[in-house]
């Protein structure tokens, strides 16, 4: 167990990120299993714009590395491309 405030503190500070950090990368996840899910064309080329704003959040703020939210935002934009 800790032995000072300061190591107590990083403690709860650390627990209160990752539960925070959790959220955000699972509401990331199933946004983009929705998307992925849908198969017209409409509805994904609707749901993309809110899907990327998503991305570029949890990037900006390195809950997901950049390259990830690149890599995602492609294949979906692939994605969706195909959708017939």
């Amino acid at each position: 167990m800790a032995n000072h405030k300061s190591a107590l503190k990083r403690i709860r500070q650390s627990e209160k990120r990752r539960l925070h950090n959790r959220y955000y990368a699972k509401t990331m996840r199933n946004a983009v299993r929705k998307l992925r899910a849908t198969t017209d064309k409409a509805a994904a080329e609707e749901m993309y714009p809110s899907v990327q704003k998503i991305l570029d959040k949890l990037a900006k703020t390195n809950i997901i590395h950049k390259n990830k939210a690149s890599n995602l935002k492609s294949k979906l934009a692939l994605y969706i491309k195909k959708l017939g």
